[in-house]
């Protein structure tokens, strides 16, 4: 049998974590609204973030993007299409690889980003003390149980 003490520290760690899931969520809320006012779905704002933020050593073909998106490959290819029919992204022929494209931003594509992250930017500026709050107690909660 569970003690009263435990089942606080459990009931303190399940409101912690609903607490942090909320918040995280907000901002998430708030990511997909401003893909959608700029015009475009939240996937293809990801698709853009990811094709931009790569590490140069890391070539962004449709692979790289299914698995940082965590998409099926050809669930990646069909955001890939769509987002190259809207002129975000266009794929080029990989010079060390003539088998595999890489995907890269199109000016358009710059552009929308620029603009998407200086909004999320300042978004996560005002929710940086209570992601932090949140964090913070969950990490509490993680070393009590040590």
């Amino acid at each position: 049998m569970r003690t009263t003490a435990t089942q606080r520290a459990d009931a303190r760690l399940l409101t912690t974590l609903a607490d942090f899931r909320y918040v995280l969520r907000h901002f998430l809320q708030f990511s997909e609204q401003a893909a959608l006012e700029a015009g475009i779905q939240p996937q293809q704002h990801q698709l853009m973030l990811q094709v931009a933020g790569a590490n140069p050593a890391n070539a962004t073909t449709v692979a790289y993007v299914a698995e940082r998106l965590g998409l099926k490959h050809n669930s990646a290819v069909e955001l890939v299409d769509r987002s190259e029919h809207e002129g975000l992204v266009v794929r080029e022929e990989d010079p060390a690889d003539r088998r595999r494209a890489i995907v890269r931003l199109t000016r358009k594509g710059e552009r929308l980003l620029d603009r998407l992250a200086g909004d999320h930017a300042r978004e996560l500026t005002v929710m940086a003390a209570r992601l932090i709050e949140n964090l913070e107690r969950v990490r509490r909660h993680a070393t009590e149980e040590q």
